[in-house]
């Protein structure tokens, strides 16, 4: 693994900001609560493609699949399989509440998982990386969801101790530069 590699970089900047255990449990409830909000609209607007209907959900989860793809393969594919059934339940809770009903819920899961998401920082002492760069979070966050099951799940411990070494090394030069 090498330790400047985009990935790492990536992975360094937003585990630097989500280090205590409760932010990361909250995280991994409201980045797919969040992702399920912004996809209950998605799934009301699509084209029909010799008997498939294409949505715009399946487009925008594409385009984070093939971003992540540039990252690590293994983790797109983990995400793909989430996003995959994130759309689904979307597509489900389009169908069972149609007009101002889904509306509702993906605003509840939207504004719901981002204060959860507040909460969890709040409890670390820490910025969240949304306020300091927003597009970055909301790219980085899901793939980040993905990498925290697999700390979780015990695999890939190599890269998780590589982060935080880079972690506390970023944290020992700030220090000395105070």
């Amino acid at each position: 693994m090498k330790p400047h590699g985009r990935l790492m970089d990536m992975l360094t900047g937003y585990a630097a900001a989500h280090q205590h255990p409760f932010n990361i449990f909250v995280h991994l409830i409201g980045i797919p609560t969040i992702m399920l909000g912004v996809m209950i609209p998605l799934t009301m607007i699509g084209v029909e493609v010799n008997e498939f209907r294409f949505l715009l959900a399946h487009v925008a989860m594409l385009g984070f699949f093939l971003f992540y793809l540039t990252l690590d393969v293994i983790f797109a594919i983990v995400f793909a399989v989430g996003a995959w059934l994130i759309v689904e339940l979307a597509v489900v809770i389009s169908a069972a509440y149609p007009g101002n009903a889904s509306w509702a819920i993906a605003a509840a899961c939207f504004f719901g998982g981002y204060a959860a998401q507040f909460i969890g920082h709040a409890v670390e002492k820490s910025m969240p990386v949304l306020v300091k760069h927003p597009i970055q979070a909301n790219l980085a966050a899901p793939f980040f969801t993905v990498v925290e099951i697999f700390k979780l799940a015990g695999l890939r411990e190599e890269l998780f101790n590589t982060v935080q070494q880079q972690i506390a090394l970023q944290r020992d030069q700030e220090a000395g530069t105070d």
